[in-house]
């Protein structure tokens, strides 16, 4: 089955509610740092994480830049991923080997691959190297990072990352219960992301639970679909 990741959650009964409907994966955004939408604290984003606990993973978005300071993240939050949002400059390819040497036991780490066009394919089997996901999402210029911009990007060149590279990849950007089936059945990536497409309209934070619902029934009937074609 397609894995579901769904961000970025505020609000742990929301975060909880998310899990019982079938998403696997519940997202959040651990640190404050006044840089996007929905940012939590540390100790908020922790309440998220034991709201959740067992009944779904939990992956902690940072936009941090230092390696101290995510790992003073990890290690306060506790999420089962770590999830660098960054630009891949920002965080390169040393950070991300020390990052994983020195992640609590247990800890995976996922990197956002801006997908822009043939360079992303090079950029994708590096950090495939180094980490345990990687999750490819629309870059747009003057928006700090990669993902959270509610548009798509050229899903021909994401099917060839999922097909060349040796570690899950989950789909993100733009995705929606409309669109979230063709999506899947274009790239087949093992894991999709919702964030934008599941809020409340003309909100860039709280979450449409109805929505949520629909994001998740849709792959599910995309998951049935391929399982008889």
């Amino acid at each position: 089955m397609t894995l579901i990741q769904i961000y970025a959650f505020t609000d742990p009964q929301q975060a909880l509610q998310a899990a019982e409907m079938g998403a696997d994966h519940i997202g959040l955004v651990a640190g404050d740092y006044g840089l996007v939408h929905a940012e939590l604290s540390f100790q908020a984003a922790r309440e998220i994480v034991e709201a959740v606990h067992r009944r779904a993973r939990t992956v902690a978005l940072t936009m941090a830049t230092e390696v101290e300071e995510i790992l003073r993240m990890a290690a306060v939050v506790r999420p089962d991923i770590v999830h660098i949002s960054t630009d891949p400059e920002d965080v390169d390819l040393p950070a991300l080997v020390r990052l994983r040497r020195a992640l609590p036991p247990g800890t995976a780490l996922m990197k956002a691959v801006p997908v822009t066009g043939e360079e992303s394919m090079a950029m994708a089997e590096q950090f495939a190297a180094v980490c345990d996901w990687l999750l490819l999402d629309t870059k747009v210029p003057g928006m700090p990072g990669v993902g959270a911009t509610g548009c798509t990007h050229d899903w021909n060149i994401s099917r060839r990352i999922v097909e060349a590279v040796g570690v899950p990849v989950i789909l993100a950007g733009g995705l929606t219960p409309e669109n979230v089936g063709e999506a899947i059945r274009r790239v087949r990536p093992a894991g999709v992301d919702s964030n934008t497409g599941t809020n409340l309209p003309n909100d860039p934070v709280r979450k449409d639970m109805a929505r949520v619902r629909a994001f998740v029934e849709a792959v599910r009937r995309a998951d049935a679909q391929r399982g008889t074609g």
